[in-house]
């Protein structure tokens, strides 16, 4: 996931996958959606601790995402990400365990950290030799404690510090148009695959940004 120091005119788009799916059939979806958007990363992330339910699914999502260019990583199975030839690893556990997974999976990997909506946590996770950090719930939803990632802490990042920034949880248009100028990432999940058409449903909210 690249990205300059200064937040880009347009953010990039970064989708995480619902906790759970049908294997035989979200690739599919999935597949379509990234053939109609422009996508930068996807982010697997499953409910399921079960290693051969996660590997099955990292392995059919792997070939379609590298069949496109699009980077994927896994939430916080940093030996499953190694293992299945995956980009990288999303931490869940704010700045804990970034420098370890750096350590583990080489400077080549991608390693981000969810920081809830901490500017602290988020500081720690970049001096950590994070990638980028994902500040969320902006909006309404279960994310982390439930705290709101709030405009100005996405407006205090982009001016201050050079790590990339993913906004993420309960987005909307509105949403997306106010906090484009101010992130490099939006994270998005339940936005799209809740809908009957994900890939309509993300090029909306692509152009929400413009």
């Amino acid at each position: 996931m690249d990205s300059t120091a200064d937040t880009p005119e347009t953010p990039q788009i970064y989708l995480i996958t619902p906790p759970s799916f049908e294997l035989g059939r979200y690739p599919e979806v999935l597949a379509r959606v990234l053939d109609k958007n422009e996508v930068a990363c996807v982010r697997l992330n499953m409910a399921s601790r079960d290693e051969d339910t996660l590997s099955r699914a990292g392995d059919a999502l792997r070939e379609v995402c590298h069949a496109r260019d699009v980077a994927l990583v896994i939430s916080d199975h940093q030996i499953l990400a190694e293992r299945l030839g995956l980009d990288g690893v999303h931490l869940t556990d704010a700045s804990k365990s970034v420098r370890a997974a750096r350590k583990a999976l080489g400077a080549d990997a991608i390693v981000g950290s969810f920081c809830g909506a901490s500017r602290h946590d988020g500081m720690g996770a970049g001096e950590a030799g994070a990638d980028y950090v994902s500040f969320g719930p902006v909006g309404t939803s279960g994310l982390g404690d439930g705290a709101i990632a709030d405009h100005e802490l996405f407006e205090w990042w982009s001016q201050m510090i050079e790590v990339p920034v993913v906004a993420e949880g309960g987005l909307n248009e509105e949403l997306v148009r106010q906090f484009a100028p101010v992130t490099d990432f939006f994270g998005l999940s339940d936005e799209i695959w809740g809908v009957e058409d994900p890939a309509t449903a993300l090029h909306k909210l692509i152009a929400a940004m413009k």
